[in-house]
């Protein structure tokens, strides 16, 4: 795709097979973080993810003979994304798991489209805020909140710091879907900008991560811990990170922010298949009202509504 075509809109069948899929693997990021914050500290947690996933695609990148860049803008535009999208909210997401419900985390993570919406409105002049958009995401949030329950939001008075952290994490994700702009229009590959912004989050935890984990120190993580690893840095990071740079390239940073309205919809449905859990009526309702949230902020259905009723 030519770097000067414009941002779609509406979203194709394409797109959206896409956003389904980065769903999916992005959903196991908090089983996996679940997994491993038993064990594992933060830092060790998130530079264990980004280092790994950083391999990978270093890996598949030389196997496709694609080239990293060396221009040194670019290299700065990759340290600014790898803050934004894997340093802050990786570390906030990892901490608030400690104090929290995986459950309260993700319908917390799920404000990130409210965020992009309004942030994309204020710093682009593309994805300008409409009242259909709006009422889509909050429609979207509130499905997510009906598939939570009313038990987590209770538990949501517990852990103030960890909520406060996980929504920060949200805002964070908002900024990154607006900067990430930027590799398309430098004409970087979507495999190149995942791989730079991994190699670069890399470099500014691993220091950190040294001098306050002191991981030589810690007791030897369990075959399920580092299983855990494992999943989170080649799925639900380096390969969702290849999704994520593809769709914000076509489909703008507010679609592709929709990816986390979804993400509790993946985790219910593996919990349902592999752990056994039970889809109760108040997930359909969520399901429900999640389509209703996408198909407000896509347009595309009522377009066509709008076409059927119209006469001639």
């Amino acid at each position: 795709m030519s770097p000067n075509s414009p941002i779609n809109r509406s979203m194709t069948a394409l797109e959206w097979m896409t956003l389904s899929a980065l769903a999916a693997v992005w959903g196991g990021a908090f089983f996996f973080n679940a997994i491993a914050v038993k064990e594992l500290p933060v830092l060790t947690i998130v530079v264990t993810r980004v280092a790994l996933a950083a391999l990978a695609l270093l890996a598949v990148l030389k196997v496709a003979g694609i080239r990293m860049p060396s221009d040194g803008r670019v290299w700065i535009a990759f340290f600014g994304m790898g803050l934004l999208n894997n340093v802050i909210p990786f570390s906030l997401i990892v901490w608030g798991q400690q104090h929290i419900a995986s459950g309260v985390a993700s319908i917390l993570n799920a404000s990130t489209p409210l965020f992009t919406v309004i942030l994309a409105h204020m710093m682009t002049s593309d994805e300008k805020l409409s009242g259909g958009r709006l009422f889509g995401v909050f429609a979207g949030l509130g499905g997510v909140a009906i598939m939570i329950g009313g038990d987590a939001v209770q538990a949501l008075g517990a852990g103030v710091l960890a909520q406060l952290a996980c929504l920060a994490a949200a805002v964070s994700y908002g900024f990154a879907g607006i900067f990430g702009r930027r590799f398309r229009a430098m004409g970087v590959a979507p495999m190149a900008t995942a791989a730079g912004q991994l190699v670069a989050s890399s470099i500014l935890l691993l220091p950190m991560m040294l001098v306050l984990d002191r991981p030589w120190s810690l007791p030897a993580p369990s075959i399920n811990a580092i299983a855990a690893l494992i999943g989170i840095a080649t799925l639900s990071t380096a390969f969702a990170y290849v999704l994520f740079f593809r769709l914000l390239a076509t489909a703008g940073a507010s679609n592709t922010s929709l990816v986390t309205l979804l993400i509790p919809v993946s985790a219910i449905v593996l919990g349902t298949i592999f752990l056994g859990e039970t889809l109760e009526l108040r997930h359909i309702a969520g399901m429900a009202m999640i389509g209703l949230g996408l198909a407000a902020i896509d347009g595309r259905p009522w377009l066509a509504l709008h076409r059927l009723l119209s006469p001639d």
